[in-house]
Order: C-alpha cells, then sequence, then structure tokens
C-alpha cells in the first residue's frame, strides 16, 4: 500500500516539478499576511506556516532535481 502511494506520488509529482516549492512559497506569505492581520495570535508568534512553508520548498527543491 505504502508503495503503491509512493509510485503515485513519483509520478504525480515528476510531471509537476514546482508544485511543491510553489506551496512552500504560498506558505510563507500565509504566514506574511497573519504576521499582519494578528500580530499577537499564536499562529504568527510561533512562525509555524514560516518554517513549514522553508521546510515544504526545500524539499520540492531537492525532489524536483532529483525527478
Amino acid at each position: 500500500m505504502i508503495s503503491k502511494l509512493l509510485d503515485f506520488l513519483s509520478d504525480y509529482l515528476a510531471h509537476r516539478k514546482g508544485l511543491l516549492p510553489i506551496l512552500g512559497i504560498l506558505l510563507i506569505v500565509v504566514n506574511l499576511v497573519i504576521q499582519f492581520v494578528f500580530p499577537m495570535s499564536m499562529l504568527s508568534l510561533s512562525n509555524i506556516f514560516l518554517h513549514v512553508g522553508m521546510i515544504v520548498a526545500i524539499f520540492g527543491l531537492m525532489l524536483a532535481w532529483a525527478l
């Protein structure tokens, strides 16, 4: 089951190499917007979207290079 999932993801992402980096950039922009809209909320203080966006973008670039 996991093997089939990895096969599907590999085939899907092989044709869409920029999808994960764009998703990561969008998460970083969401973090920027949250900083200005809700300055004292838990989401803006933790910067969770910034960190997840950076991880997704870097992972997407490494995966695109490998595929």
